[in-house]
């Protein structure tokens, strides 16, 4: 079958690696230069099952007005008169509930801890690296309330047999020594040893290489117009190149997914939530963290990516604005110097922000559609990169008509109801 997916970000490349995997011809179209330029790009890198839950939860609504009062953020509105703006947020509080949040917390565990196993498989199978780490994240509480607090994460993380540790200062030295220069800034920590790390941009254009290998062609600098329809299938999708036919497309375009799909009449809340990076050159290694530590007082992780830090946090509703805010990238430093002084240059840091397609019930969107041969692999908000190997594996085996290894609830998009036309499921998949 020949496929085409739009988008080359980690997870329009792991679609297309998958899917030739399973014997299609597969061309990938994108707008930049090369693979993973845009959201992939300056990620937190972290690969986090464990931290795989909804950002609306009970609770939220209240904690969003005390954030909104930090000097560093870890939240930033910037209102606008775009209706999708305030429908998103408005579906996002009614998904603040305690019944909602078990439901889209298990649904988004699923795919990611799936994800993670299709990952090792595909290292061990390929040899791909991307400067990875298997040693965990931590997540750090900088007072007794927070340590306190996490009680309610812990009980959720047995609910669904997440391994995880709860750690005193000392149990916190041993997996990050470089603490032992900041002892008096935090209580405890809980971690979460099953989660990884590593640098999404290598990973997605290492695995770019490794598609091309099975026969991928990647159409770069090519800009999506349209899709073009007759009837209930997709015929081709027009671009700044021309016209390309398929027997079937995916897309894979994250935060612009839904701007292409309203053509066609299919509206996904999808919207984008902008996240920041700094990424930082290392100059004394002993004083760096060893793999992700999470501070949880400003929702900020520094994780180390060979020889740099990648700092990464924030999230700002702002619509599609991609401008370079200096108080963002002030809450960044801040976070890293405090808890690792003279780790790296931050005044040689490079400053990134990229726009994450949020759902407002944290679940990405991925499977089939009204129309017969197009199929979306979106929403996964700050996830992507956790969720990159399973989406992409998970797709290729809807597409080809094939049961995937995990279940398909809630991950299609006729989980929104009527704000659909009724959904086209092969009867193998249902």
């Amino acid at each position: 079958m020949k496929v085409v997916i739009l988008g080359a970000g980690v997870i329009g490349t792991a679609s297309a690696y998958f899917l030739a995997k399973a014997g299609h011809e597969v061309t990938v179209i994108d707008r930049q230069p090369g693979a993973g330029l845009e959201t992939s790009y300056g990620n937190a890198g972290e690969v986090s099952p464990g931290y795989s839950a909804p950002w609306a939860g009970p609770g939220i609504p209240l904690k969003a007005i005390k954030w909104l009062m930090m000097q560093h953020s870890p939240l930033a509105i910037r209102p606008s008169l775009d209706p999708a703006m305030w429908r998103w947020v408005t579906q996002m509080l009614m998904n603040c509930t305690t019944k909602r949040y078990g439901i889209n917390k298990g649904r988004m565990l699923r795919m990611a801890e799936y994800s993670r196993d299709v990952l090792e498989q595909l290292r061990e199978d390929t040899g791909i690296r991307y400067d990875e780490r298997t040693q965990g994240t931590l997540q750090l509480f900088r007072n007794q309330q927070q340590l306190d607090a996490s009680a309610a994460d812990i009980a959720i993380l047995k609910q669904y047999d997440v391994p995880y540790e709860t750690l005193d200062k000392a149990g916190c030295l041993k997996v990050e020594p470089a603490l032992a220069h900041v002892q008096e800034k935090f209580v405890g920590a809980l971690r979460l040893p099953g989660d990884e790390t590593g640098d999404c941009l290598k990973f997605t254009q290492n695995l770019a290489k490794l598609a091309e290998g099975l026969g991928v062609q990647f159409k770069y600098g090519t800009s999506i117009e349209r899709l073009v329809r007759q009837g209930d299938k997709v015929t081709s999708v027009m671009t700044s190149a021309g016209e390309f036919k398929a027997d079937t497309f995916v897309l894979a375009l994250g935060s612009y997914s839904p701007i292409l799909l309203r053509e066609l009449d299919i509206h996904i809340p999808v919207y984008p939530i902008k996240g920041y990076s700094i990424t930082v050159p290392i100059t004394d290694a002993s004083r760096a963290p060893e793999s992700t530590v999470m501070d949880e007082t400003y929702k900020v992780a520094i994780t180390r990516l060979g020889d740099r830090i990648r700092v990464g946090g924030t999230a700002e509703i702002a619509g599609y604005n991609l401008d370079l805010r200096a108080d963002r990238r002030a809450t960044l430093e801040h976070s890293v110097t405090d808890l690792f002084p003279d780790s790296g240059d931050v005044a040689k840091a490079e400053f990134w922000t990229g726009l994450r397609p949020m759902t407002p019930d944290g679940t990405p969107v991925i499977g089939p559609t009204p129309y017969r041969n197009l199929f979306l692999n979106t929403g996964h908000g700050t996830l992507g990169w956790t969720m990159a190997c399973g989406s992409g594996q998970f797709i290729a085996d809807v597409v080809s008509g094939k049961r995937p290894a995990i279940s398909t609830e809630g991950l299609f998009m006729d989980r929104y109801g009527s704000v659909n036309r009724p959904i086209i499921v092969s009867k193998e998949l249902a």
